[in-house]
């Protein structure tokens, strides 16, 4: 029922930048938080970062914080993840995912609705 589209991904040398974008469509985007998460090869998904329903409340992963940017427009249904400084270890399939809560959540089981990711490659 709920859509979620991510785009932005790319190749890109350690030390650069790149912008993510979900679209998310269904329901009312405004009140849930929203989330984004990466997977490399043969890794466990892992939170990167949150954002509350509003907007207020953001959450990072520590191995991002202070590199990544989350943000979200609720008038366009958007969320973007902002990424500078990126390493090669940045290296993942990059998730935006739909939490079934308004507030910050950081694990996976508490995200509802996923999309199919997009791939992010970090070259040294």
């Amino acid at each position: 029922q709920v859509q979620v589209v991510e785009a932005g991904g790319g190749l890109v040398q350690a030390g650069g930048s790149l912008r993510l974008s979900c679209l998310a469509s269904g329901r009312a985007f405004s009140n849930y938080a929203m989330g984004w998460f990466r997977q490399a090869p043969g890794k466990e998904r892992e939170f990167v970062a949150a954002i509350s329903w509003s907007g207020g409340y953001t959450s990072y992963a520590d191995s991002v914080k202070g590199r990544f940017t989350i943000s979200r427009d609720n008038a366009k249904n958007t969320v973007d993840l902002q990424m500078n400084s990126l390493k090669p270890e940045d290296t993942a399939v990059y998730y935006c995912a739909v939490s079934g809560l308004r507030t910050v959540v950081r694990t996976t089981g508490s995200y509802t609705n996923w999309g199919q990711g997009t791939q992010v490659t970090v070259s040294s």
